[in-house]
């Protein structure tokens, strides 16, 4: 069977906060469970019962994690312009200055260090 085609587009910022929110539900459903049943089995269920303890337990904990995940994915997602020069970046007026500035800080830095 071959591989699938690779893409190179990651989808849509709704789709990736989307895809945050499903891993940080599924993250914080099994903390959830763990933590819940830590405390089921350490202070005994309570008034309500075993199951909805634990369900509460499970579902703050999804709703939190999730949420985080969520907004986490949305603020790591870059465009490509956001943090990369153009390939011919040395040609480009604006960034050649940028450029400059930089190597005459790397030239003074080596120097410092000698």
């Amino acid at each position: 069977m071959p591989p699938p085609p690779q893409t190179t587009a990651g989808g849509s910022t709704f789709d990736k906060m989307k895809m945050g929110a499903i891993m940080g539900s599924c993250v914080g459903l099994t903390i959830g469970f763990i933590f819940g049943s830590f405390s089921v089995m350490r202070a005994g269920p309570g008034p309500r019962g075993l199951v909805a303890t634990l369900s509460q337990y499970m579902l703050s904990s999804a709703a939190t994690f999730g949420f985080f995940m969520s907004i986490g994915s949305v603020i790591r997602t870059e465009s490509q312009y956001a943090y990369a020069l153009p390939p011919n970046a040395t040609n480009n007026k604006i960034a050649q200055p940028l450029m400059m500035a930089w190597k005459r800080s790397e030239e003074r830095r080596r120097a410092e260090q000698l």
